[in-house]
């Protein structure tokens, strides 16, 4: 299986990163085949063309099972996520890909954040999202069971709604 983690944090190598390569990790069995830190992608997501960018859109579109990762901002995910996802065609940029959105934050007031700001986006750019999604704090995810919780209860399916 083609695993991907997609981060969409302003800062690089972030703790959002770490969280949505350790769910990779964990519902795919092993670590992620690709790992796009969006905003190493720098200004090229302002526009269209842009060849790094590009290839991160093809990678993305041509994995099994993507962790599409976001601190919770204003509560909603990241402009930078944003940026990355306009990128693709809506209906069918993101076809054949199963997504589990994930998002972070300080505290559990915005636990729904996923799937109700995250989860539809992925939907509309044509993903598959068969499990719910996940959030986690950001300063205990490391510590709790709640990513091997979610991969305990949710790998099955999500694996098996490869297309």
């Amino acid at each position: 299986m083609n695993v991907t983690v997609v981060a969409g944090n302003p800062k690089p190598a972030s703790r959002t990163l770490d969280a949505a390569t350790r769910v990779a990790e964990a519902v795919g069995g092993q670590a992620p085949h690709s790992v796009i830190d969006v905003i190493t992608l720098g200004s090229g997501l302002l526009g269209w063309g842009d060849a790094e960018v590009s290839a991160a859109v093809k990678t993305v579109a041509g994995s099994d099972l993507v962790v599409f990762a976001s601190p919770t901002f204003k509560a909603t995910y990241s402009g930078v996520l944003k940026l990355f996802l306009d990128q693709f065609a809506t209906g069918d940029g993101l076809k054949g890909v199963v997504a589990v959105p994930l998002m972070l934050g300080a505290g559990p007031g915005h636990a729904l954040a996923p799937d109700l700001l995250l989860k539809p986006v992925l939907v509309e750019l044509g993903a598959t999202t068969p499990a719910p999604g996940l959030y986690l704090i950001d300063s205990t995810f490391t510590e709790d069971t709640r990513i091997a919780d979610y991969a305990r209860r949710w790998a099955p399916v999500l694996k098996a709604a490869r297309v």
